[in-house]
């Protein structure tokens, strides 16, 4: 069986950036897990003392926080600069953008309509940064018409796809007077995203790899179980199953933003023994 690497995989700019930081800030505490890789996090915990924090209630005797990938509310960073706590900001710089175009439309007198996941750390700490009226959306039926201004300004959560971004963009223009669209899905979604289409449409099985609570990695098996039927999203080698490989000719394999390339290349030696 051949096993084909999608042309665009793994590991973005703004989680090698993040995991650098952690690697340099030992001792350190991360509030909320630094990117969405259960193994990733394991080791860094393991090798550089990064632990992880699932409340930030539980800063008390922290020294150190390392600010995650996602990015925190304001208010949280309000909270950790009271507390004296030395910072370090890890948030990607794909997702502050958005936050700084939330406070800014917000202080121009726009509406603020964000396209994602309402309940994802990095959607709420952009919402946080609209200073009134603000709507999180996944779909174009859960917008509201009545509770929005002419005055409307849309950002999306960087992980998203393009295609559900313009539905909620399109159904904006046709219906406001000013709709300020603002495309901030970042180019790596946008290169994996394409790549595992393509690498689908010619595969036999798809394997995802990534963090079962991670967007992006989600879209992807997403995206290759409509080109793919037997496409699984796996976290690590230990999940792979002999029966799905039985009478495939060609394997495709692509991974989530978070997940590192020794992760990719214990799975993918498992698949050619298998």
């Amino acid at each position: 069986m051949e096993v084909v690497l999608a042309k665009h995989y793994g590991f973005c700019f703004g989680v090698k950036r993040a995991i650098d930081i952690a690697e340099n800030s030992k001792d350190a505490s991360t509030i909320g897990p630094l990117i969405h890789n259960n193994e990733e996090i394991s080791r860094l915990k393991r090798d550089f003392n990064v632990e992880t924090l699932h409340d930030i209630e539980e800063i008390d005797d922290v020294k150190k926080a390392i600010i995650r990938t996602h990015g925190i509310t304001k208010e949280n960073l309000k909270f950790l600069k009271d507390k004296d706590v030395n910072i370090v900001d890890a948030t990607c710089p794909f997702v502050r953008k958005p936050q700084q175009i939330c406070e800014k439309m917000s202080d121009e007198g726009y509406d603020i309509v964000i396209f994602g996941d309402r309940d994802h750390p990095e959607v709420k700490g952009v919402k946080s940064y609209a200073k009134k009226n603000v709507y999180v959306v996944l779909r174009v039926d859960e917008i509201k018409d009545e509770f929005l201004s002419n005055k409307v300004a849309v950002v999306s959560q960087t992980t998203r796809k393009i295609d559900e971004f313009m539905q909620i963009v399109n159904f904006l223009i046709k219906n406001h007077k000013e709709v300020r669209v603002f495309n901030t899905i970042c180019n790596a979604t946008f290169d994996n995203q394409d790549a595992a289409r393509e690498l689908a449409k010619k595969s036999d099985i798809m394997i995802v790899i990534g963090g079962k609570n991670s967007s992006n990695t989600k879209q992807l098996h997403n995206i290759s179980k409509e080109f793919c039927s037997d496409s699984y999203l796996i976290e690590s080698e230990n999940e792979l199953k002999k029966e799905w490989f039985k009478n495939k000719s060609r394997c495709g394999v692509t991974a989530g933003a978070s997940t590192p390339d020794w992760i990719i290349e214990k799975i993918i030696g498992k698949i050619k023994k298998i």
